[in-house]
């Protein structure tokens, strides 16, 4: 009996422990959350062409399809998702619904929570300082980050997303040059803090930016090998939001473009939220 009541005992503490442990990440990522949103400029500048005047073609373009004349130049957003993420490989892509939740302040960082319903639930969060993963709510399946492998991959991510979720971000200013490679397609070189990311915008006629892709410096490979490897994702579904036109349609691919192209990430926005400083 004894050992049963051990048994019991011990089993208790555990749970005890992955709550305790679960409540730790909820407080750490609202706390992310928080800083980041903190960010928001107090007094945002107001979007004029002339702004990016002197920027390649392709680039004068996007931004005055992304940013319509007299929008306030809100850098920080709040973005709700849906859509279907993958949990396996390309071969067997496993994909499960996703509903997920993002806060994204490039260059400085990105939240995003995300909760896939399931036999076996998956949930967590992902931002530019760790990943972290469970199922069931409680059981760790992934705790990784706070080296420069994840800040970097982290990175390249985040920016990326700033391209077309965020443009005001990207505007003309020390840590962002801009240059062409044809006459639909401009570069992007954001540094910021010791990190460094160059990404390739290909935009249509109007400027929509349709195609956004990059060397990634990420271990998706079968080696597990921090590497750098295309990636890259499609845009679709503009829609105007405070001034802004933002993709509400993403997809994302590993070895973007290669005989390896994966797709694991197909993201439907539901909302994006400019919130004003403060809120």
């Amino acid at each position: 009996m004894n050992s049963i009541y051990f048994i019991l005992s011990m089993l208790g503490f555990a749970l005890l422990a992955l709550i305790a442990i679960r409540l730790w990440d909820e407080r750490a990522d609202r706390m992310e959350w928080k800083r980041l949103a903190a960010l928001q400029p107090q007094n945002p500048g107001i979007y004029d062409p002339v702004m990016v005047a002197d920027l390649p073609e392709p680039a004068r373009r996007f931004f005055n399809f992304a940013i319509s004349p007299g929008t306030p130049l809100l850098t920080v957003a709040e973005i709700d998702m849906g859509g279907e993420f993958s949990l396996g490989t390309r071969d067997n892509p496993n994909y499960q619904p996703m509903d997920a939740r993002q806060i994204l302040a490039a260059p400085t960082g990105f939240v995003w929570k995300v909760k896939m319903p399931g036999v076996v639930s998956v949930s967590g969060s992902d931002t530019g300082k760790w990943t972290r993963f469970r199922i069931l709510g409680l059981m760790p399946v992934a705790r990784m980050g706070g080296d420069t492998n994840h800040a970097r991959a982290a990175y390249g991510r985040y920016v990326a997303e700033a391209v077309f979720w965020t443009p005001a971000a990207l505007l003309p200013r020390s840590g962002v040059v801009w240059e062409a490679l044809d006459q639909d397609t401009a570069r992007v070189t954001i540094s910021h803090k010791g990190l460094s990311q160059a990404i390739d915008l290909k935009v249509d006629a109007e400027g929509r930016p349709v195609l956004v892709q990059f060397m990634r410096w990420s271990d998706a490979n079968p080696e597990k090998k921090h590497q750098l490897q295309p990636f890259g994702g499609s845009l679709s579904d503009f829609r105007e939001v405070q001034g802004f036109r933002v993709p509400f349609n993403v997809e994302a691919a590993n070895m973007f473009g290669t005989d390896q192209h994966f797709v694991f990430f197909k993201a439907n926005v539901t909302v994006v939220r400019f919130l004003a400083a403060g809120s």
